[in-house]
């Protein structure tokens, strides 16, 4: 089995994976360039089925990087959107499979759930992932998986965010009076 024909394979599942529990792109393919380096370390001809292993290095490269991302967002000062994906002229057809790809249901997925929830929900409602693979890929029994399935899905019900974001800054000031009083300093 040739390691870069096969990840390639599965490139655009991994990054599908990567992008939706992460909803950065830049973070994703950080996460893709990380997942390629464990792969190709990885005794190819001991991995029985390649595609759910790789989701599942992808699932925990992501699942890593969110607990980092989620120290550094503390002390993010703005709101928090995914970033857009980006598209091409590739005809209607395409973009029409883009737009379904990348709903207002999932930006409202990512921003209510956990990082565990989330990759959870991922993998099982958006790729039909069993509950098994599911287990296997986050080191939790298959019954604590459906749990944080059900969970997850009573969180997107209930529509409710996970953070709030402050109108005002840390010394109570608005964020836009910040911007204007920067720019007047920069004419300077």
């Amino acid at each position: 089995m040739d390691p870069l024909a096969e990840f390639d394979r599965h490139r655009g599942l991994l990054f599908a994976v990567a992008y939706e529990i992460l909803g950065s792109v830049a973070d994703a393919e950080d996460v893709l360039q990380d997942s390629w380096l464990r792969w190709s370390a990885t005794a190819h001809d001991e991995v029985g089925n390649p595609r759910a292993y790789l989701a599942r290095v992808v699932s925990r490269q992501a699942l890593n990087r969110l607990r980092t991302v989620a120290r550094a967002r503390e002390t993010y000062p703005g709101p928090w959107l995914p970033d857009p994906l980006p598209t091409g002229d590739d005809g209607a057809a395409d973009r029409a499979l883009r737009t379904d790809d990348v709903t207002v249901a999932m930006l409202l997925v990512l921003e209510t759930l956990a990082p565990e929830e989330r990759a959870v929900f991922v993998l099982r409602e958006a790729f039909g992932t069993g509950y098994d693979e599911i287990a296997a890929a986050t080191g939790r029994p298959v019954a604590t998986v459906r749990q944080i399935a059900h969970r997850a899905r009573e969180h997107v019900r209930a529509r409710r965010p996970r953070f709030t974001v402050p109108r005002t800054g840390p010394g109570g000031w608005r964020r836009r009076s910040s911007g204007r009083r920067w720019a007047a300093t920069s004419r300077r």
